[in-house]
């Protein structure tokens, strides 16, 4: 106690400040399918970050004469610039003094606690970001109504001629299993498939992905709806995750508090947004 009262314990502040940053970013489940979309930056406090959105169109070929160069020269237009810019989050936490001291409380889990609440609230940004990208598509690339095996096809392909990628087919598991397959498909393999993973596998030649969900924050509603099918090609990171400046941790006074309780605020900048420079397209199932 006498060395929180005379502040020798200042050094451990500066220490959980770097292991709850170091936790946040590497604890990010990346081994999911979304994180494939995710670009991470992380800038120094005020210096201001954009994306440059290219614009994709392709140049057109003319028929000329032999021996003349006399053709309109073109060149790459359009585009757009757009910016992340971080808003700062915190977590206040308190505990009383008593239990601290007496080791009742362990502030490794209290740490941990706070770090796995930052990563649950980077998650929640990235999959509210990715679910919210229909909105943004425009014709033919948005596609509603019920399951339609040659809708999905055309869906498809609209977006592998875009791309000139092959395309693959993503959503949570609850959209992914509406996939009722392509008639004529071998019956054993499919029915394989669905006994082995819960879904189709592939869609023809185009692979399907389960991507696993997240909870809104506070809430048992996932973040993922059961309607959406994405069919995306390449590797373009269209959600963009900034973070800005270092991970902060201020101590209270526990000699200031009239119950002697000791506190902590832990703040980080960050946003996330979404930046499309590649086309897909998401077939909106009802």
């Amino acid at each position: 106690f006498r060395d929180i009262r005379d502040g020798k314990c200042s050094g451990l502040f500066t220490i959980m400040e770097e292991i709850i940053t170091k936790t946040v970013i590497e604890g990010l489940p990346e081994s999911s399918p979304i994180f494939n979309f995710v670009e991470f930056r992380n800038k120094a406090l005020g210096d201001q970050d954009s994306f440059i959105v290219k614009e994709n169109g392709l140049f057109a070929v003319a028929d000329i004469a032999e021996g003349t160069q006399g053709i309109r020269r073109q060149r790459v237009v359009g585009g757009e610039t757009i910016y992340v810019t971080p808003q700062l989050k915190a977590i206040k936490i308190y505990e009383e003094m008593n239990l601290l001291l007496s080791g009742r409380i362990d502030m490794n889990e209290l740490i941990d606690r706070v770090a796995q609440s930052f990563i649950v609230k980077t998650n929640n940004d990235i999959y509210t970001a990715f679910a919210g990208t229909y909105s943004k598509l425009v014709a033919p690339y948005p596609v509603t109504g019920t399951f339609d095996e040659d809708k999905l096809a055309t869906l498809i392909d609209h977006v592998e001629a875009a791309t000139g990628m092959t395309a693959y087919i993503i959503g949570s598991k609850q959209a992914v299993r509406k996939i009722t397959g392509i008639k004529g498909a071998d019956a054993n393999s499919a029915k394989e498939a669905l006994y082995n993973v819960g879904y189709y596998g592939n869609f023809g030649s185009n692979p399907i992905i389960a991507m696993q969900n997240g909870h809104k924050t506070g809430t048992n509603d996932f973040i993922l709806n059961a309607t959406d099918l994405h069919v995306v090609a390449g590797d373009d990171k269209f959600i963009k995750h900034v973070t800005e400046g270092d991970t902060l941790i201020i101590p209270g006074n526990a000699i200031s508090n009239a119950d002697l309780s000791q506190e902590f605020l832990m703040a980080q900048r960050s946003n996330t947004g979404i930046v499309m420079s590649q086309v897909f397209g998401t077939y909106r199932l009802s």
